[in-house]
């Protein structure tokens, strides 16, 4: 269910050494940790937000002609650190989706490739964030 409002918050909890829950206004939560176990570091959810965004749109856009067989979006990115300090360069989205061979599926086939482009230069907010650069402001409290 999306929110009316156009602000969002996200609060994160340390539950132990390493360990942190984020969790949203509507209740979700999220473990995730220093890359230690199995839970997601943070780089890992930035990569899975930018999949996660851009799946839903193209979801959205290739759907209404037909559902795909099968739906895959992997993110890569390297993690470097330099100068400018630690950060992820050559981010990569790529894009597995296979729709039925009917004319319904010739129809998602063909929207693809403008869904990804739709995506990618107007709709996804996490990937059009991190494509722009937006600063970051701390405070303590």
């Amino acid at each position: 269910m999306a929110t009316a409002s156009a602000h969002r918050t996200v609060t994160v909890h340390r539950v132990g050494s390493g360990r942190f829950t984020v969790s949203n206004e509507r209740g979700g939560e999220i473990a995730f940790g220093t890359g230690d176990g199995t839970d997601f570091t943070p780089t890992e959810l930035l990569l899975a937000a930018i999949g996660g965004c851009t799946s839903i749109d193209i979801d959205i856009l290739t759907s209404r002609r037909a559902e795909p067989d099968a739906f895959e979006v992997t993110v890569e990115a390297d993690k470097i650190r330099d100068a400018d300090g630690s950060r992820l360069t050559d981010i990569a989205v790529r894009f597995r989706l296979v729709f039925p061979d009917t004319e319904q599926g010739d129809k998602a086939r063909a929207l693809l490739p403008d869904a990804v482009r739709r995506s990618h230069d107007m709709i996804c907010t996490v990937g059009r964030t991190v494509e722009i650069g937006t600063p970051i402001t701390s405070r303590i409290e």
